[in-house]
């Protein structure tokens, strides 16, 4: 089973969409968070403890996981998927980048 984490910055737009879309994948189990104080859920050390591989968003992202979590990543893979916050939730674009993106990690 892979339990994926999808990170952005305040968990509205790019990751509830990811968190949906491979959500309903067979051997995936999915969650998301935000980063930024105001994020719907914020990022904690129990869901990079429970997640297999990890992605963010935006390298800022993963450079920011990586100086508050540098102890909670030991181990786990990060994988950048440079899509910028340029998208609606669910927006056909999104999901596009997405599969294109996140498919091949999830086979």
């Amino acid at each position: 089973m892979i339990r994926a984490l999808f990170i952005c910055s305040r968990n509205r737009l790019r990751s509830p969409t990811a968190e949906q879309l491979f959500g309903a994948w067979p051997g995936v189990q999915t969650d998301s968070a935000g980063l930024a104080a105001d994020a719907e859920v914020r990022l904690s050390a129990e869901q990079l403890d429970w997640a297999t591989l990890i992605f963010v968003m935006e390298k800022a992202q993963r450079s920011k996981l990586q100086r508050q979590y540098r102890r909670a990543l030991a181990g786990k893979r990060v994988i950048c998927l440079d899509i910028a916050d340029d998208y609606a939730f669910m927006q056909a674009q999104l999901q596009a980048l997405l599969h294109s993106r996140v498919g091949r990690y999830l086979r």
